[in-house]
């Protein structure tokens, strides 16, 4: 096998981006159908990539024998049911975080997955970008020693409307969920114990929606490492992301990433432009290394990168940051499950 069949589940946002690199960019991908409940959309999806088949229900991509692969980027709420329902029509699986919120639904999709024997692929795209997985890159190579502190910064340049922050899970469970499994890649071992205090900081129909936008996470890890995670829904500056990890030998940072590498000189400042203002810029290499990497698992039969576990694990991590800041008290992740 030297190409892979594949149907897009979803023509949304992350639809389209993951649809283009396969089209475009990824070698042994070849995109034969995309679904979307907005048939419009998938029609429109369709015709711009030249993918010959586009319908409203994605059940119809499930029963196409020649597909072999999926990749399943509608809302999260249909996450954990398309997975059951395509590992039992036998087909490889690209599934965009979270699985579910509810970790039953959770676990339900991760035993048909296992039972049915084929490939899942969480997207947690951020482990495939350049300056993080050199960072990874230095911590398993010994380049700074053994690692201490991890402190993870992750901000967005502004906050997502009240109509998705209803329906996102939260911040624990939308935006932050990235930066715990980052957390876990990075370190290579599993958080024990988790506090936050958190607040409503940048709007308050946010907290008047059940949300916080404005977080700071401790994390206590299995190995002794402690970590920290900020969080905020606003950094009016732009899509602030940036890591550093500190070591018995050193230490390693990353930058947030710029347009250009300019800078102006004059008698009163230096200065530069604004980074990256939104992750589709921020993370168009990491979306396209994370599809090849799910096509070269398929293609040669090799375990997938990011598995449905490393897909569980953060979510347990966000719930258990949530009840630490609603009780106002560190919480093992053993009391979550």
């Amino acid at each position: 096998m030297n190409t892979i069949n594949i149907g897009i589940i979803g023509a949304g946002r992350i639809g389209k981006v993951h649809a283009e690199n396969l089209v475009m960019r990824v070698p042994g991908a070849n995109v034969i159908a995309v679904a979307d409940v907005n048939l419009p959309a998938a029609q429109e999806l369709g015709a711009k990539l030249q993918i010959s088949a586009a319908m409203e229900d994605y059940r119809l991509i499930l029963s196409n024998p020649d597909v072999q692969a999926v990749v399943i980027c509608s809302a999260t709420n249909t996450h954990s049911q398309i997975i059951m329902e395509a590992a039992q029509a036998g087909k490889h699986i690209f599934c965009e975080k979270p699985i579910d919120f509810d970790l039953s639904r959770i676990d339900s999709a991760l035993t048909a997955v296992e039972q049915a024997n084929v490939k899942l692929q969480i997207g947690f795209n951020r482990r495939f970008d350049p300056n993080f997985a050199r960072v990874r890159e230095a911590i398993v190579n010994g380049e700074i020693g053994a690692p201490h502190l991890m402190h993870i910064i992750s901000r967005d340049p502004a906050p997502p409307p009240i109509s998705y922050v209803k329906v996102s899970g939260g911040l624990f469970l939308d935006m932050a969920i990235h930066d715990f499994d980052m957390a876990r890649f990075l370190i290579g071992d599993e958080v024990d114990e988790i506090y936050t205090v958190a607040g409503v900081k940048v709007d308050p129909a946010i907290g008047e929606a059940g949300d916080i936008d404005t977080a700071f996470t401790v994390l206590k890890f299995r190995n002794g490492v402690t970590g920290t995670i900020d969080n905020s829904r606003k950094a009016v500056y732009g899509y602030d992301q940036r890591v550093e990890v500190f070591g018995s030998g050193g230490a390693i940072q990353t930058e947030n990433e710029y347009p250009n590498t300019a800078t102006i000189s004059t008698g009163q400042h230096i200065r530069r432009d604004l980074p990256l203002n939104f992750f589709m810029e921020r993370y168009t290499r990491s979306f396209v290394n994370e599809m090849n990497a799910f096509i070269d698992a398929v293609i040669h039969d090799k375990p997938t990168p990011v598995t449905g576990h490393d897909g569980r694990v953060p979510v347990v991590m966000g719930i258990a940051a949530k009840k630490s800041y609603l009780e106002g008290r560190p919480v093992k992740l053993s009391e979550i499950g």
